[in-house]
């Protein structure tokens, strides 16, 4: 079978690309796959990090593409169009994750051959950051698939609410493998400069408002000396305004902030001094941090947004908290660390989920559906 992907490859940077990268490799043991790349993914005054490219700290795994799509350049829309279709694929795959993408994507969508079909992964279909254009965009994009695969079931529903009767199917999100095994617990905390002996709350990934840190910050406020929170990731914005919140903390010095992106070598290490991760998001759909989190086979605490319940909570993997407040993250956090069943178990959970979550079984279900779209 011949499947073309288009989204972000090498020398783009990110979960995005990583995930494309391993879908790349697991799909092409039994398929002729090609990667179809972007020219420029964003404009860069759109985009709120400090680079959207791999660096020379990077350790990216350069995965051969073939640049086709810039999305601020309607004409290379027509182009990319036509590259693909001259590459005659049976299958597209492209993965989809805000509205910004659903002009350029949605035209190469509908400008393909009628044999070929047309497939996104959506991440989301509704972006946790809304604004008033996302629906139509969204709906546009869609409008121009032949089926999807949603990674939850919150994802799902969003799409039929958008158009009710699509064919599509869920599979949850993979996991991340390619970061290596766990380190001892003494190395990674002498790594990253850590005190010793203390329980260790991670809060890991991009720092983006609706991920809610400023809740974990003042959930940890009132947390006893032997706890300490690592804050692992680079902001999309200012850092400011978390950075008051902890020097108005007397107990800052508990609070080990790495305000940057975090190389793929140097994920072990703060998972590794980890005892729990914590998600305390005011809204989700799925999260590949928790895919991390499982690789490393540490327990997590995420509230109850989007897909975070399914994925976690009702997998025995971690414990859900009600709400996004700080009082009730807070609970968790002492309900965790007071029972040490909580972890054993969840650690048993994830080492189970760890079999189901393969990428052998996310490409299966993927070629399975596409198989049976008409």
């Amino acid at each position: 079978m011949r499947i073309a992907i288009l989204s972000s490859f090498y020398p783009y940077r990110g979960g995005i690309a990583q995930f494309n990268a391993d879908m790349f490799e697991e799909l092409s043991k039994s398929n002729i796959v090609k990667a179809f790349n972007f020219k420029r993914q964003y404009p860069d005054f759109l985009f709120p990090g400090k680079t959207q490219y791999v660096t020379e700290e990077d350790e990216a795994v350069p995965v051969e593409n073939t640049p086709v799509l810039d999305t601020a350049n309607p004409f290379s829309y027509i182009s990319a169009a036509k590259a693909i279709r001259k590459w005659d694929p049976d299958i597209l795959i492209m993965k989809y994750w805000m509205s910004y993408f659903a002009p350029s994507l949605g035209f190469v969508a509908r400008h393909m051959k009628k044999e070929c079909k047309v497939i996104p992964i959506l991440d989301n279909v509704i972006p946790h950051e809304k604004r008033f254009f996302d629906t139509p965009l969204t709906r546009y994009f869609i409008s121009g698939c032949d089926g999807y695969i949603a990674m939850c079931s919150e994802v799902a529903e969003d799409l039929k609410a958008l158009k009710s009767e699509a064919e599509y199917t869920i599979l949850p999100h993979p996991l991340y493998s390619h970061f290596g095994d766990r380190i001892p617990r003494s190395a990674a905390e002498k790594a990253l400069g850590l005190m010793p002996g203390k329980k260790n709350i991670l809060f890991f990934g991009l720092i983006r408002d609706y991920k809610g840190l400023d809740i974990l910050i003042d959930a940890f406020k009132d947390l006893d000396e032997g706890f300490q929170l690592i804050v692992a990731g680079e902001p999309y914005g200012s850092f400011d305004k978390y950075r008051k919140i902890i020097d108005g903390f007397a107990g800052k010095d508990r609070i080990k902030v790495f305000p940057k992106y975090i190389r793929d070598s140097e994920v072990k290490e703060y998972f590794s001094a980890a005892d729990v991760t914590v998600l305390p998001y005011r809204s989700a759909t799925q999260s590949g941090i928790s895919s991390i989190s499982y690789h490393f086979e540490v327990p997590m605490i995420v509230t109850d947004v989007g897909g975070l319940k399914e994925t976690i909570g009702d997998k025995g993997t971690g414990i859900v908290a009600e709400k996004a407040t700080p009082e009730i993250i807070r609970k968790e956090i002492l309900n965790y660390f007071r029972n040490p069943l909580i972890r054993d178990m969840c650690s048993e959970n994830i080492r189970k989920e760890k079999i189901r979550l393969s990428w052998s079984t996310f490409c299966k279900g993927l070629l399975d559906f596409a198989d049976k779209l008409a």
